[in-house]
């Protein structure tokens, strides 16, 4: 699955399923966290209204470089929540925010679950984000790490990838 997953940034006008998105979500919650923390809060985004109050914020200026993803059938916004005390001790320990790594374990699991049913994504990571907590009435403190956008893709087929060796990036037994 992995290596046929793409970032999708053209999207059919065709909706997606509230229980294949209800899905998606349900692969994250199996992806290991620290500590099992599991420190993840996930926003299905389908309704037409608020899809299309997203779909402004990726057609604004300041995020034109997202601008496909005003075409999305719908959204999962990732919030990151707490941790528990072991978590975050080893993170203190580390200068690591775990929340951060878990929070993209899960993310991947997302991704490679909709590629199973045939969904295109993207992670977005540039967004306005105090305009998506006002729309989605969520906390002034929380912290939305990712959005993805999803969509059944337009185009059947997808570029090459330009893909490092696998020598640049892997080595066995040492740097």
């Amino acid at each position: 699955m992995a290596k046929m997953r793409r970032s999708v940034r053209s999207y059919q006008d065709k909706n997606i399923r509230h229980e294949d998105l209800l899905s998606c979500v349900d692969a994250a919650r199996y992806a290991p966290s620290a500590c099992n923390t599991q420190p993840w809060k996930f926003i299905i985004v389908d309704d037409p209204e608020k899809r299309g109050e997203m779909a402004g914020i990726f057609r604004s200026k300041m995020y034109q470089m997202n601008s496909f993803a005003s075409e999305a059938a719908a959204f999962i916004v990732i919030i990151s929540e707490k941790q528990n005390l072991p978590a975050w001790l080893g993170g203190k320990i580390k200068n690591t925010d775990f929340r951060r790594i878990d929070v993209g374990i899960a993310c991947a699991h997302v991704v490679l679950r909709a590629a199973e049913l045939g969904i295109g994504t993207c992670i977005l990571g540039w967004f306005d984000e105090k305009k998506i907590k006002e729309i989605l009435s969520i906390p002034r403190r929380k912290k939305i790490e990712l959005v993805i956008s999803m969509g059944y893709p337009a185009e059947t087929e997808f570029r090459e990838r330009r893909l490092k060796e696998k020598d640049e990036v892997s080595s066995s037994n040492k740097y």
